[in-house]
């Protein structure tokens, strides 16, 4: 096949996803810039404009930023702390006849509707879920719902599946070989781990991770139900401008300064998991 031939056939086979890429994500994106430069209508909505006055108004949604930008990580890492001791239980120590079986239960919550879940935390985390309990027991005055806590609580187990899943894969594929080799050389259990299993499983970790981050960081049921309206992030920002407020000028301000802050994210994440030297593959989803 001539080097030309080679060359339409791959052109067909990515003209529809480009076409697919512009049509549902560039030019999306273009109409929110366009907007964010324009002007809130006498009755709500755009007017068309150049100016940066939305921009220059973005400190009246700092907290919101500072909400999702210190919540979305510490989610992130709270859900790892969780779902790798979980995702190694069932690579390496469950039976494969059991294996399927806990697999499924961790499935389990995604089948019911995410939103009748966080109501379930909304009265497990309310007066008279835990803090009646602790009431009981002795413990006064605690409060969980409309808090940070409630929030975080809510972000780990609403998306712990999506940590586990490409954890359990990378932790699944690790050559039995390689940690009998390392035994045999002497090494403890622990040094093993940290020298053989934990850079292996690299892969795995840091495509959950970027997951669940990309995703916390647009998050906005959990924090409107178990937040209270007392913990905003950009996600509720952007409901209330867009929905309520009709400021479709300033809610397209902050909607383009989320994706900068993402792109800046991202950017430094994959310059520190490809820099040079780096021999490890690292697969992303």
């Amino acid at each position: 096949m001539s080097e030309k031939s080679s060359s339409h056939i791959t052109f067909i086979l990515l003209a529809p996803i480009a076409i697919w890429m512009v049509v549902l994500l560039i030019l999306p994106i273009l109409v929110v810039l366009v907007y964010s430069f324009g002007e809130l209508a006498a009755m709500g909505g755009y007017r068309p404009a150049f100016t940066l006055a939305q921009y220059a108004n973005l400190p009246a949604r700092l907290t919101a930023f500072k909400n999702t930008l210190m919540l979305a990580p510490a989610g992130t890492l709270a859900a790892f702390l969780i779902a790798y001791p979980l995702a190694y239980y069932l690579a390496r120590t469950v039976k494969p006849r059991r294996r399927l079986v806990l697999l499924t239960l961790v499935i389990v919550p995604f089948w019911t509707s995410f939103l009748i879940r966080t109501y379930a935390w909304m009265f497990i985390l309310g007066g008279r879920g835990i803090p009646a309990l602790l009431d009981f027991i002795g413990i006064e005055g605690v409060r969980l719902l409309n808090t940070p806590t409630a929030v975080l609580i809510g972000i780990v187990y609403g998306y712990l599946p999506l940590m586990v899943f490409p954890i359990f894969v990378s932790l699944e594929k690790l050559d039995a070989s390689l940690l009998e080799a390392s035994d045999d050389l002497g090494a403890s259990p622990l040094r093993t781990f940290l020298q053989v299993t934990l850079p292996l499983s690299l892969p795995g970790i840091a495509t959950a991770c970027m997951v669940v981050f990309i995703l916390l960081m647009g998050e906005f049921l959990i924090p409107a139900l178990l937040g209270g309206g007392k913990v905003f992030f950009i996600g509720n920002a952007l409901v209330d401008l867009f929905l309520q407020s009709r400021n479709w000028p300033f809610g397209s301000a902050v909607a383009i300064t989320l994706v900068l802050i993402m792109l800046v994210i991202v950017t430094i994440y994959m310059r520190l998991l490809f820099r040079p030297g780096r021999t490890q593959e690292v697969s992303m989803i």
